[in-house]
C-alpha cells in the first residue's frame, strides 16, 4: 500500500509542478492601441506604446491607474478616447442614485403625459358639448333660460346672435 500512496504523492506534486509552469505561460500583457482597441499578448507591448495606456502587466493585479506617469504630451486626444475604459466602475451607491434619478424622472414623464391626457379628454368633452350647443342655436327652437330668481325667460334673436357667435369661436378651438 505504501507503493501506491508514493504514487499517488508523486502524481500529485508532478501536477502542481506541471500547474505552475502552465500559470506563468499565462502571463499576458493587456493594452490599448491607438484605435482604443484592448490587444492582449504574451509579449510587452511595442515602446510606441506609453504607458498610460498598458492595462495590465504580468504578476500585476490590478489595472493601471490613470495617476502613473505617462507621455501625456504625445498622447491628446488618443487618451481622450481610452479614459471611458480605463474609469473605474460605479459603485452601488453611485448605481442606485443613477436608479432613483431615472425613476424620479420616469414618474414626473408619467405624470406629465397623464395630465395632457387629461386635458385632452376634458376638451374634447367641451367640444362635444360645443357642437350639441350649436346644433341647438342653428335649429331654430326658442331656448328657455332661468335667472337668479328662478324665473324663466326665453332667449331673444340679439342673445342668441351673441350665444352664436361665441359658440363658433369655441368651436373654432376645436378644430
Amino acid at each position: 500500500m505504501n507503493a501506491t500512496r508514493l504514487k499517488h504523492v508523486f502524481s500529485t506534486a508532478a501536477t502542481l509542478v506541471l500547474l505552475s509552469l502552465a500559470t506563468s505561460a499565462l502571463a499576458q500583457f493587456v493594452w490599448l492601441d491607438e484605435k482604443g482597441v484592448k490587444q492582449y499578448s504574451d509579449m510587452p507591448p511595442p515602446a510606441s506604446v506609453p504607458t498610460k495606456r498598458i492595462l495590465k502587466t504580468p504578476g500585476q493585479s490590478l489595472p493601471r491607474g490613470v495617476a502613473e506617469a505617462s507621455d501625456s504630451a504625445t498622447d491628446g486626444a488618443q487618451d481622450a478616447k481610452a479614459a471611458p475604459a480605463q474609469a473605474a466602475p460605479p459603485t452601488i451607491a453611485e448605481q442606485d442614485a443613477a436608479y432613483q434619478k431615472r425613476k424620479a424622472e420616469q414618474a414626473e414623464k408619467n405624470k406629465k403625459a397623464a395630465q395632457e391626457a387629461k386635458l385632452a379628454s376634458d376638451k374634447a368633452e367641451n367640444c362635444a358639448r360645443a357642437r350639441a350647443n350649436q346644433r341647438t342655436l342653428d335649429s331654430g327652437t326658442r331656448i328657455a333660460q332661468t335667472d337668479a330668481n328662478g324665473q324663466r325667460s326665453y332667449m331673444n334673436d340679439d342673445q342668441r346672435a351673441k350665444q352664436n357667435a361665441d359658440n363658433r369661436q369655441v368651436l373654432n378651438d376645436c378644430q
